[in-house]
Protein backbone atom coordinates (compact mmCIF):
# COMPACT_ATOMS: atom_id res chain seq x y z
CA UNK A 1 0.00 0.00 0.00
CA UNK A 2 1.52 3.08 -1.39
CA UNK A 3 2.31 5.64 1.91
CA UNK A 4 0.94 9.47 1.87
CA UNK A 5 2.64 11.94 0.00
CA UNK A 6 4.76 14.08 2.42
CA UNK A 7 4.72 18.33 1.32
CA UNK A 8 8.03 19.25 -0.56
CA UNK A 9 8.81 21.87 2.25
CA UNK A 10 8.36 18.71 4.94
CA UNK A 11 10.63 16.40 2.64
CA UNK A 12 13.40 19.24 2.84
CA UNK A 13 13.55 20.31 5.80
CA UNK A 14 16.01 19.12 8.65
CA UNK A 15 16.51 20.12 12.54
CA UNK A 16 17.27 23.28 12.95
CA UNK A 17 21.65 23.82 13.82
CA UNK A 18 20.60 24.81 17.28
CA UNK A 19 18.90 21.66 18.48
CA UNK A 20 21.09 19.11 16.04
CA UNK A 21 23.45 17.89 18.17
CA UNK A 22 20.84 17.55 21.02
CA UNK A 23 18.39 15.48 18.91
CA UNK A 24 21.08 13.11 17.83
CA UNK A 25 22.66 12.87 21.61
CA UNK A 26 19.13 11.80 22.81
CA UNK A 27 19.20 8.81 20.01
CA UNK A 28 22.80 7.74 21.62
CA UNK A 29 22.98 4.05 22.90
CA UNK A 30 25.92 4.48 25.64
CA UNK A 31 26.13 7.83 26.73
CA UNK A 32 29.17 8.85 28.45
CA UNK A 33 28.78 10.26 31.89
CA UNK A 34 28.76 13.64 31.35
CA UNK A 35 27.28 16.45 28.09
CA UNK A 36 27.93 19.82 28.63
CA UNK A 37 24.84 21.26 25.86
CA UNK A 38 25.82 24.92 24.44
CA UNK A 39 24.42 24.31 21.56
CA UNK A 40 21.29 26.19 21.87
CA UNK A 41 20.96 29.30 23.97
CA UNK A 42 18.45 27.41 26.74
CA UNK A 43 19.30 29.61 29.58
CA UNK A 44 19.74 27.43 32.87
CA UNK A 45 19.55 30.83 35.43
CA UNK A 46 16.40 31.32 37.15
CA UNK A 47 14.53 33.94 36.61
CA UNK A 48 13.15 37.69 38.31
CA UNK A 49 12.51 37.46 41.23
CA UNK A 50 8.79 39.39 40.66
CA UNK A 51 8.13 37.26 38.09
CA UNK A 52 8.83 34.11 39.88
CA UNK A 53 6.86 34.82 43.17
CA UNK A 54 3.66 34.82 40.19
CA UNK A 55 5.15 31.36 39.00
CA UNK A 56 5.62 30.09 42.38
CA UNK A 57 1.58 31.77 43.46
CA UNK A 58 -0.64 31.17 40.61
CA UNK A 59 -3.44 30.55 43.26
CA UNK A 60 -2.62 33.58 44.77
CA UNK A 61 -5.94 35.55 45.74
CA UNK A 62 -5.20 38.50 43.15
CA UNK A 63 -4.17 35.33 40.44
CA UNK A 64 -6.63 35.76 37.74
CA UNK A 65 -6.02 31.97 37.86
CA UNK A 66 -7.00 31.53 41.48
CA UNK A 67 -10.41 29.52 39.89
CA UNK A 68 -8.37 27.53 37.95
CA UNK A 69 -9.66 29.33 35.05
CA UNK A 70 -7.60 29.72 31.51
CA UNK A 71 -9.75 31.46 29.16
CA UNK A 72 -7.85 33.08 25.96
CA UNK A 73 -6.60 36.62 26.56
CA UNK A 74 -7.08 39.55 23.67
CA UNK A 75 -4.97 38.52 20.73
CA UNK A 76 -3.01 41.99 21.27
CA UNK A 77 -2.37 40.72 25.02
CA UNK A 78 -2.78 41.51 28.67
CA UNK A 79 -2.37 45.27 29.05
CA UNK A 80 -0.09 44.83 31.91
CA UNK A 81 1.98 42.56 29.51
CA UNK A 82 2.32 45.36 27.18
CA UNK A 83 2.86 47.81 29.60
CA UNK A 84 6.02 45.32 30.91
CA UNK A 85 7.42 45.24 28.08
CA UNK A 86 7.14 49.22 27.98
CA UNK A 87 8.32 49.74 31.31
CA UNK A 88 12.10 47.91 30.53
CA UNK A 89 12.06 50.06 27.75
CA UNK A 90 11.52 53.35 30.01
CA UNK A 91 13.92 52.16 32.27
CA UNK A 92 16.80 51.95 29.42
CA UNK A 93 16.05 55.66 28.61
CA UNK A 94 14.05 55.39 25.24
CA UNK A 95 10.21 56.87 24.85
CA UNK A 96 7.10 54.92 24.68
CA UNK A 97 4.58 56.94 24.43
CA UNK A 98 3.96 56.49 20.46
CA UNK A 99 5.29 52.79 20.64
CA UNK A 100 2.61 49.84 20.07
CA UNK A 101 2.88 46.36 21.80
CA UNK A 102 1.78 43.27 20.40
CA UNK A 103 2.19 40.05 22.86
CA UNK A 104 3.26 37.19 20.72
CA UNK A 105 4.41 33.22 21.99
CA UNK A 106 8.00 34.18 22.08
CA UNK A 107 9.88 36.00 20.09
CA UNK A 108 9.69 33.39 17.21
CA UNK A 109 5.95 34.15 16.35
CA UNK A 110 6.93 37.71 15.91
CA UNK A 111 9.59 36.70 13.91
CA UNK A 112 7.17 35.16 11.98
CA UNK A 113 4.46 38.31 11.56
CA UNK A 114 7.00 40.72 10.47
CA UNK A 115 8.02 38.21 7.42
CA UNK A 116 4.55 38.10 6.98
CA UNK A 117 4.02 42.00 7.26
CA UNK A 118 7.21 43.57 4.98
CA UNK A 119 7.72 41.25 2.29
CA UNK A 120 6.50 40.46 -1.10
CA UNK A 121 3.65 37.64 -1.83
CA UNK A 122 3.94 34.09 -0.87
CA UNK A 123 6.27 31.71 -2.87
CA UNK A 124 7.72 34.74 -4.71
CA UNK A 125 11.14 36.60 -4.45
CA UNK A 126 9.56 40.64 -4.03
CA UNK A 127 10.56 42.62 -1.44
CA UNK A 128 12.51 39.94 0.70
CA UNK A 129 14.00 40.55 3.96
CA UNK A 130 17.34 41.94 4.27
CA UNK A 131 19.52 40.43 6.72
CA UNK A 132 23.32 40.41 7.78
CA UNK A 133 24.86 37.00 7.36
CA UNK A 134 25.52 34.98 9.38
CA UNK A 135 21.92 35.75 10.81
CA UNK A 136 20.06 33.64 13.53
CA UNK A 137 19.04 30.68 11.44
CA UNK A 138 15.42 30.81 12.95
CA UNK A 139 14.52 33.81 10.39
CA UNK A 140 15.84 31.75 7.64
CA UNK A 141 13.69 28.72 8.35
CA UNK A 142 10.97 30.60 9.22
CA UNK A 143 11.09 32.53 5.67
CA UNK A 144 11.06 29.23 4.19
CA UNK A 145 8.22 27.93 6.46
CA UNK A 146 6.04 30.87 4.93
CA UNK A 147 7.17 30.82 1.44
CA UNK A 148 9.06 34.76 2.00
CA UNK A 149 12.27 35.61 0.35
CA UNK A 150 15.42 36.69 1.76
CA UNK A 151 18.90 38.15 0.77
CA UNK A 152 21.78 38.82 2.34
CA UNK A 153 24.76 40.86 3.04
CA UNK A 154 27.96 39.08 4.28
CA UNK A 155 29.97 39.69 7.13
CA UNK A 156 33.61 37.97 7.21
CA UNK A 157 34.92 36.53 10.72
CA UNK A 158 38.79 38.16 10.19
CA UNK A 159 41.93 36.36 12.02
CA UNK A 160 41.45 38.64 15.01
CA UNK A 161 37.92 37.63 15.57
CA UNK A 162 35.98 40.43 14.50
CA UNK A 163 33.35 40.36 11.53
CA UNK A 164 33.68 42.98 9.09
CA UNK A 165 30.94 44.51 7.63
CA UNK A 166 30.73 45.57 3.55
CA UNK A 167 30.60 49.11 2.72
CA UNK A 168 27.47 51.24 3.02
CA UNK A 169 27.75 51.35 -0.77
CA UNK A 170 28.07 47.61 -1.00
CA UNK A 171 24.98 47.24 0.95
CA UNK A 172 23.34 50.35 -1.11
CA UNK A 173 24.29 48.22 -4.14
CA UNK A 174 22.40 45.16 -2.54
CA UNK A 175 19.23 46.94 -1.55
CA UNK A 176 19.39 48.60 -5.21
CA UNK A 177 19.49 44.78 -6.81
CA UNK A 178 16.83 43.22 -4.81
CA UNK A 179 14.53 45.73 -3.45
CA UNK A 180 14.08 44.49 -0.18
CA UNK A 181 10.97 45.11 1.74
CA UNK A 182 13.04 45.28 5.50
CA UNK A 183 16.31 44.95 6.89
CA UNK A 184 17.44 42.99 9.45
CA UNK A 185 19.57 43.81 12.01
CA UNK A 186 20.73 42.30 15.86
CA UNK A 187 22.77 45.20 17.45
CA UNK A 188 23.95 42.24 20.04
CA UNK A 189 24.28 39.85 17.83
CA UNK A 190 23.06 36.00 17.34
CA UNK A 191 25.24 33.94 16.96
CA UNK A 192 28.61 36.20 16.75
CA UNK A 193 28.47 38.41 19.46
CA UNK A 194 29.32 41.23 17.63
CA UNK A 195 28.02 44.52 19.28
CA UNK A 196 26.70 47.63 16.61
CA UNK A 197 27.32 50.57 17.54
CA UNK A 198 25.63 53.75 17.48
CA UNK A 199 27.05 54.78 14.02
CA UNK A 200 26.24 51.56 12.23
CA UNK A 201 22.51 51.63 13.00
CA UNK A 202 22.04 55.27 12.11
CA UNK A 203 24.03 54.94 8.94
CA UNK A 204 21.57 51.37 8.41
CA UNK A 205 18.20 53.55 9.36
CA UNK A 206 19.62 55.91 6.99
CA UNK A 207 19.28 53.33 4.03
CA UNK A 208 16.47 51.94 5.33
CA UNK A 209 14.58 55.52 4.36
CA UNK A 210 16.25 56.60 1.46
CA UNK A 211 15.06 53.03 0.13
CA UNK A 212 11.42 53.02 1.68
CA UNK A 213 12.25 49.47 3.76
CA UNK A 214 11.02 48.85 6.75
CA UNK A 215 13.80 49.17 10.09
CA UNK A 216 13.38 45.64 12.13
CA UNK A 217 15.75 45.25 15.38
CA UNK A 218 15.91 41.74 17.42
CA UNK A 219 16.56 43.17 20.70
CA UNK A 220 16.55 40.13 22.70
CA UNK A 221 20.23 40.64 23.92
CA UNK A 222 19.85 44.77 24.19
CA UNK A 223 21.07 44.74 27.79
CA UNK A 224 23.64 42.49 27.38
CA UNK A 225 26.94 44.03 26.19
CA UNK A 226 30.53 44.03 27.21
CA UNK A 227 32.73 46.83 26.12
CA UNK A 228 32.89 49.25 29.20
CA UNK A 229 32.04 52.88 28.43
CA UNK A 230 29.45 51.72 25.55
CA UNK A 231 26.37 53.58 25.64
CA UNK A 232 23.09 51.20 25.03
CA UNK A 233 22.20 50.80 21.42
CA UNK A 234 18.88 50.27 19.83
CA UNK A 235 16.54 51.09 17.40
CA UNK A 236 14.03 53.33 19.59
CA UNK A 237 17.20 55.45 20.00
CA UNK A 238 16.92 56.54 16.38
CA UNK A 239 14.73 58.88 15.78
CA UNK A 240 13.64 62.02 13.43
CA UNK A 241 15.81 64.10 15.43
CA UNK A 242 18.95 61.47 14.17
CA UNK A 243 17.11 60.01 10.66
CA UNK A 244 14.76 62.35 9.36
CA UNK A 245 11.76 59.83 8.23
CA UNK A 246 12.91 56.69 10.48
CA UNK A 247 9.78 56.80 12.42
CA UNK A 248 6.61 54.96 11.55
CA UNK A 249 8.97 52.50 9.81
CA UNK A 250 10.59 51.12 13.26
CA UNK A 251 9.86 47.46 14.93
CA UNK A 252 11.47 45.31 17.28
CA UNK A 253 11.47 41.86 18.17
CA UNK A 254 11.22 41.47 22.24
CA UNK A 255 11.74 38.26 24.67
CA UNK A 256 11.09 36.91 27.97
CA UNK A 257 13.94 34.49 27.14
CA UNK A 258 17.50 35.63 27.64
CA UNK A 259 17.54 39.12 29.72
CA UNK A 260 14.60 37.56 31.89
CA UNK A 261 15.84 34.24 32.35
CA UNK A 262 12.45 32.05 31.01
CA UNK A 263 13.11 30.74 27.43
CA UNK A 264 10.13 28.07 28.74
CA UNK A 265 7.80 30.77 29.11
CA UNK A 266 7.55 31.52 25.61
CA UNK A 267 6.37 35.35 25.71
CA UNK A 268 7.72 37.76 23.42
CA UNK A 269 6.99 40.57 21.64
CA UNK A 270 6.69 43.11 18.60
CA UNK A 271 6.77 46.60 18.91
CA UNK A 272 6.14 49.14 16.06
CA UNK A 273 5.97 52.98 15.97
CA UNK A 274 3.49 52.06 12.67
CA UNK A 275 0.18 52.15 14.24
CA UNK A 276 -0.97 50.75 10.69
CA UNK A 277 1.30 47.83 10.77
CA UNK A 278 0.36 47.37 14.32
CA UNK A 279 -3.11 46.74 13.64
CA UNK A 280 -3.43 44.33 10.75
CA UNK A 281 -0.47 42.76 12.84
CA UNK A 282 -2.67 41.75 15.51
CA UNK A 283 -5.30 40.93 12.84
CA UNK A 284 -3.05 38.19 11.35
CA UNK A 285 -2.04 36.91 14.34
CA UNK A 286 -6.11 36.69 15.11
CA UNK A 287 -5.42 32.76 13.67
CA UNK A 288 -3.23 32.16 16.64
CA UNK A 289 -5.86 33.42 19.21
CA UNK A 290 -3.06 34.97 21.77
CA UNK A 291 0.13 33.96 23.76
CA UNK A 292 -0.09 31.81 26.50
CA UNK A 293 -2.08 33.58 29.41
CA UNK A 294 0.00 32.18 31.97
CA UNK A 295 3.57 33.41 30.46
CA UNK A 296 1.80 36.84 30.33
CA UNK A 297 0.65 37.10 33.63
CA UNK A 298 3.83 35.54 34.80
CA UNK A 299 6.27 38.24 33.19
CA UNK A 300 3.64 40.66 33.62
CA UNK A 301 4.71 41.21 36.69
CA UNK A 302 8.02 43.63 35.48
CA UNK A 303 5.35 46.06 34.98
CA UNK A 304 5.26 46.97 38.84
CA UNK A 305 9.39 46.65 39.27
CA UNK A 306 11.14 50.26 39.83
CA UNK A 307 13.13 51.56 37.46
CA UNK A 308 15.89 51.08 39.62
CA UNK A 309 15.30 47.34 39.85
CA UNK A 310 14.60 46.28 36.42
CA UNK A 311 18.41 48.54 35.97
CA UNK A 312 20.30 46.19 38.96
CA UNK A 313 18.60 43.12 37.66
CA UNK A 314 20.28 43.92 33.80
CA UNK A 315 23.62 45.06 35.50
CA UNK A 316 23.85 41.66 37.52
CA UNK A 317 23.39 39.60 34.03
CA UNK A 318 25.80 41.89 32.35
CA UNK A 319 28.75 41.16 35.08
CA UNK A 320 27.72 37.52 35.47
CA UNK A 321 28.24 36.61 31.59
CA UNK A 322 31.41 38.82 30.80
CA UNK A 323 33.19 36.41 33.41
CA UNK A 324 31.74 33.47 31.61
CA UNK A 325 32.29 34.53 27.85
CA UNK A 326 35.71 35.90 28.63
CA UNK A 327 37.06 32.68 31.07
CA UNK A 328 36.21 30.30 27.67
CA UNK A 329 37.52 33.49 25.26
CA UNK A 330 40.79 33.29 26.68
CA UNK A 331 40.61 29.67 27.74
CA UNK A 332 39.89 29.08 24.45
CA UNK A 333 42.81 30.78 22.82
CA UNK A 334 45.28 29.41 25.54
CA UNK A 335 45.02 26.06 25.02
CA UNK A 336 44.68 26.57 20.95
CA UNK A 337 45.93 29.41 19.71
CA UNK A 338 45.42 28.97 16.03
CA UNK A 339 41.73 29.12 16.57
CA UNK A 340 39.71 31.82 15.85
CA UNK A 341 37.50 32.74 18.42
CA UNK A 342 35.26 35.73 17.96
CA UNK A 343 35.54 39.24 19.67
CA UNK A 344 33.23 39.04 23.14
CA UNK A 345 31.63 42.17 23.13
CA UNK A 346 27.42 41.28 23.58
CA UNK A 347 24.85 38.56 23.67
CA UNK A 348 25.40 34.97 25.51
CA UNK A 349 27.17 33.61 22.46
CA UNK A 350 30.64 33.13 20.80
CA UNK A 351 31.67 31.98 17.03
CA UNK A 352 35.04 29.42 16.88
CA UNK A 353 36.19 29.05 13.71
CA UNK A 354 38.84 25.99 13.20
CA UNK A 355 40.05 26.79 9.54
CA UNK A 356 43.85 27.00 10.27
CA UNK A 357 43.79 24.04 12.87
CA UNK A 358 42.01 21.38 10.76
CA UNK A 359 42.55 19.27 7.58
CA UNK A 360 41.34 20.04 4.28
CA UNK A 361 37.40 18.77 3.65
CA UNK A 362 36.47 19.32 7.46
CA UNK A 363 32.37 19.73 7.78
CA UNK A 364 31.17 21.50 11.13
CA UNK A 365 27.78 19.70 10.82
CA UNK A 366 29.66 15.81 10.44
CA UNK A 367 31.97 17.30 13.80
CA UNK A 368 28.71 17.90 15.72
CA UNK A 369 26.79 14.74 14.89
CA UNK A 370 30.26 12.44 16.35
CA UNK A 371 30.37 14.79 19.74
CA UNK A 372 27.02 13.99 20.05
CA UNK A 373 27.01 10.33 18.97
CA UNK A 374 30.05 8.81 19.52
CA UNK A 375 32.76 11.31 20.68
CA UNK A 376 33.41 11.85 24.46
CA UNK A 377 37.13 12.43 26.23
CA UNK A 378 37.60 12.37 30.10
CA UNK A 379 37.96 15.72 31.68
CA UNK A 380 38.28 15.70 35.54
CA UNK A 381 38.00 11.89 35.92
CA UNK A 382 34.64 12.04 33.71
CA UNK A 383 33.67 11.18 30.06
CA UNK A 384 32.77 13.64 29.29
CA UNK A 385 30.86 14.98 25.37
CA UNK A 386 30.08 18.40 24.17
CA UNK A 387 26.75 19.47 22.25
CA UNK A 388 27.34 22.60 20.16
CA UNK A 389 25.76 24.16 17.19
CA UNK A 390 27.29 24.02 13.44
CA UNK A 391 27.25 26.92 11.81
CA UNK A 392 26.00 26.43 8.62
CA UNK A 393 22.95 26.96 8.84
CA UNK A 394 23.20 30.68 10.08
CA UNK A 395 24.19 31.73 6.43
CA UNK A 396 21.43 31.91 3.92
CA UNK A 397 23.61 30.04 0.92
CA UNK A 398 22.26 30.66 -2.48
CA UNK A 399 23.38 28.64 -5.54
CA UNK A 400 26.88 27.29 -5.26
CA UNK A 401 28.43 30.18 -2.51
CA UNK A 402 31.10 28.55 -0.41
CA UNK A 403 29.26 28.46 2.93
CA UNK A 404 31.89 30.20 5.66
CA UNK A 405 30.14 28.03 8.27
CA UNK A 406 31.50 24.59 7.32
CA UNK A 407 34.49 25.56 9.82
CA UNK A 408 32.41 27.08 12.21
CA UNK A 409 30.24 26.77 15.62
CA UNK A 410 27.80 28.84 17.89
CA UNK A 411 28.50 28.33 21.65
CA UNK A 412 25.91 29.92 23.96
CA UNK A 413 27.05 30.45 27.63
CA UNK A 414 23.98 28.82 29.17
CA UNK A 415 25.55 26.26 31.28
CA UNK A 416 26.84 26.68 34.80
CA UNK A 417 29.89 28.36 35.36
CA UNK A 418 31.34 25.16 36.39
CA UNK A 419 31.01 23.56 33.43
CA UNK A 420 31.30 26.97 30.80
CA UNK A 421 35.03 26.95 32.21
CA UNK A 422 35.69 22.52 30.92
CA UNK A 423 34.30 24.42 27.21
CA UNK A 424 38.15 25.25 26.28
CA UNK A 425 39.72 21.81 27.27
CA UNK A 426 36.85 19.52 26.24
CA UNK A 427 36.43 20.92 22.83
CA UNK A 428 40.43 21.07 21.88
CA UNK A 429 40.20 17.85 23.13
CA UNK A 430 37.16 16.22 20.73
CA UNK A 431 38.60 18.39 18.17
CA UNK A 432 41.51 16.86 18.08
CA UNK A 433 40.73 13.05 18.85
CA UNK A 434 38.34 13.64 15.43
CA UNK A 435 40.69 15.11 13.52
CA UNK A 436 43.56 12.12 14.52
CA UNK A 437 40.65 9.15 13.02
CA UNK A 438 39.25 11.12 10.20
Amino acid sequence: MNNPVLSAHFESRLPSPVRLAQIKYQDREVKPDAVINVGIGNVSLPTNPAMMKRMFNLDAPDSPFKDGILRYSSTIGFTETQDAFKKILDSEGFATTNLHVQVTNGGSAAMELLLIGTSGPAGSNERPLLMIDPAYTNYISFAQRVGRGTVTVKRTLEEDGKFSLPEMSQIEEEIKTHNPGALLVIPYDNPTGQLYDYKMMKDLAELCVKHNMWMVSDEAYRELYYEDGKPLVSIWGLTDKEVPGIEGRRMSIETASKVWNACGLRIGALITDNAEFHEKSIAEYTANLCANVIGQYIFGALAHETKEKLVEWVSGLRTYYKEQIFTVYNGLKAIEPGLIVSSPDASIYSVIDVRNVVKSGFDATEFVLYCASEGSIVIDGVETTLLIAPMQGFYDIKGNEKNPGSTQFRISFVESPENMAKIPELFVGLLKTYEAQR
